[in-house]
Parts: structure tokens; sequence; C-alpha cells
């Protein structure tokens, strides 16, 4: 069911009658899963504790996908944040109305592309504004996004671009492991040969001060080397280590952060995920993506540093392959919604 709301607080984010944090969902794209995690993580128990949602995206499709899942949930069009009115099995949303009713699920759409775009230029705006106290993602595609004329690599490159960040980085999060990374969407061979110790120790700097500013006041970083046995004393690579890498850590451990490195990137993710280091730098995508996924990729979540704003994200894509079939896992969705909160009460 899907009715307009009517104003019922006094003031944007927290009300004095509500002290949970208000946090802007983006849809993601239509045509993925976006809207089925959105209404399950929506239902969620834990979630609902913890924080207030007000979705950016389109009240039909939503209604769709609740009748995919087969649950009950009333959405409630809203123009902002004032209209939220207290009320379990409500979702909220700010509809853009940018979606046909007759959108396959599961297809490339460049309509749905230039959406997604649209919900998170709207919650950057929102959330610049202080009307939201964090943003939390569905998943966008990024050929559909290109194929919309917004040419950016990802989430973490256009939210960059929508809040004015000069730099940012992408940390990866389960319970077992975090992960941070010098560069993301970029090639290997573009990675390494890019990579400068000044970059490294920006991306050491900002992990280190998520985790404190998250409740770890002493956090442990450890750095990966590029090259097979961190380069095996020159054996391995072109010096990347030596030249890249340890004057960063150097400089580092010089300003108090508790860094070690460089390490084989073959054991210092177990290591980590054992409980010998808080965060691991990670310095391109795939090196940093696939332990984080192998340990499971629907409790993994995506935080953006380096925002002046809170983002958390899913760790997972738009999953065309089971999109609008209710076969969509909202856990980790569930464990954005709940990052967010978290930092959101602590910021």
């Amino acid at each position: 069911m899907i009715h307009q709301g009517s104003s019922s607080q006094t003031e944007s984010g927290k009300s004095p009658s509500d002290p949970l944090p208000l946090i802007a969902v983006t849809m993601g794209d239509a045509a993925g899963v976006g809207p089925e995690i959105v209404v399950a993580a929506a239902l969620d128990e834990s979630v609902r504790r913890l924080c207030r949602l007000i979705v950016i995206g389109d009240a039909a499709r939503l209604a769709a996908a609740a009748s995919i899942l087969g649950v009950d949930i009333e959405i409630v069009r809203v123009d902002g944040p004032d209209d939220i009115a207290a009320g379990a099995g409500r979702l909220h949303v700010i509809d853009l109305a940018l979606i046909p009713d007759d959108l396959p699920w599961g297809k490339l759409s460049p309509v749905a592309g230039d959406a997604a775009f649209q919900y998170v230029r709207r919650a950057s705006e929102m959330a610049l504004t202080g009307e939201v106290n964090a943003i939390c993602t569905a998943p966008l595609n990024k050929e559909a996004l290109h194929a919309a004329g917004h040419a950016f690599p990802g989430h973490t490159e256009l939210l960059a671009h929508l809040t004015g960040a000069d730099e940012v980085s992408m940390m990866l999060a389960t319970p077992e492991l975090r992960v941070i990374h010098v560069t993301t969407h970029v090639g290997l061979l573009d990675a390494i040969r890019t990579l400068d110790p000044e970059q490294v120790l920006r991306t050491i700097r900002r992990g280190a001060t998520a985790l404190r500013r998250a409740g770890i006041p002493a956090p442990r970083v450890a750095v990966c080397a590029v090259n097979p046995h961190a380069g095996e004393n020159g054996l391995f690579g072109n010096g990347e280590e030596d030249e890249r890498i340890a004057p960063a850590i150097a400089q580092a451990a010089r300003e108090g952060i508790d860094v070690s490195g460089p390490h084989p990137a073959d054991t210092v993710f177990y290591r980590a995920s054992r409980g010998d280091f808080d965060l691991v730098v990670a310095m391109y995508h795939d090196q940093g993506h696939i332990p984080v996924k192998m340990l499971g990729i629907d409790a993994g979540t995506n935080i953006t540093v380096g925002l002046p704003v809170i983002r958390t994200s899913v760790d997972h894509g738009t999953a065309f392959d089971i999109a609008g079939t209710g076969r969509a896992d909202p856990t980790s969705m569930v464990r954005a919604l709940e990052q967010a909160a978290l930092l959101a009460s602590v910021a």
C-alpha cells in the first residue's frame, strides 16, 4: 500500500521525541536487487532499534518489491524528514518517480542508471545540509550509470564528486576483517604504476582516523606489500615495497600510528582475521576485496572514508540474475544500516 505522508516532526534529523539517527537510503538500480533488500532491511528488528530510514527512490518499485517478497509494509510518500511519522511496518520514501511501471527486472537500463544517480545526488544534498545523519546506498550498476551519461567508476567516486571531497578511500568491513584500499577502480597495472608514498600515507591516516572515530582508540594497522613475499628483499618486483610503501609506514609510525609492514598479502589477511590487526591497508582493488568476500559476500559492508558525510553501503552488486525473484539476501544491507547508525551515533 502506498499513500502520502503529512508533517509530524518539528525539526530535521533527530526529533526531540525520537533520538535515533536518520539514515537516507538510496534505492540503487531499480532493475537490480536494491528495492528488495531495502524493503527487507527496513523490516529487520535490529535496524528498527538502531535508526530511522528515509528512502530516496521510487515508491511504486518498492511496493512491487514488497509484493515479490510477500511482506506487509506501508509505503509512505514524503517530501522530506519533517513528514516522517513513527510506527512499525512503514517505509518512508522521497518518491522521485523516475522508474516506468514496465521496467523489467534484471536487465541493463539507462533509465535505471540515471535514476540511481539522482537518488545519490538527492541523498548527498540532504546529508550535507544536515537533514539526515548518514547515507546508506543500495547497489547501482556501473554500466547502466555510464549508459545514462554519468561517467563515474562507482559510488565512491560519485559521492566524492557530489560532496566536494578531494580524496576518499574505500573501506570494507566484516565481523572478522577490515580493509582499506589505496587504489580502487583502476586497472592493476595502473594501480601499481601510480602508487606513491604520500598516497599510501594518506590512506593509512584515513583508516586509523576512521577506526578511532568508530571507538577503537589505538587501531593496529597492517600494510600490504605489492609483490610476493613482500618483494623478498628485492628478488621480486621493481622495488615497490622499499620505494613506495615502506617510507609511508615509517612516517605514519613517527606520527604515532601503530602501523607495520609491508606484509606479504598471502598471510596478512589471515592474521588480521584472527585478531592480530584491526585494519589492513590493501594496495589495489582485488587484493582487498577477495579476502573480504571470501569471508561472506552478504556479511560485508562498504564504508567511504574521507567524505564530509557518513556513507555506508552493501558489499555486493545489483545481482541482475536474481533480481525480481525474492531470493536476494538482505544481510549486507542490514549490516550497512547498522554500521551507518553506529557511525552517526558517535559522530
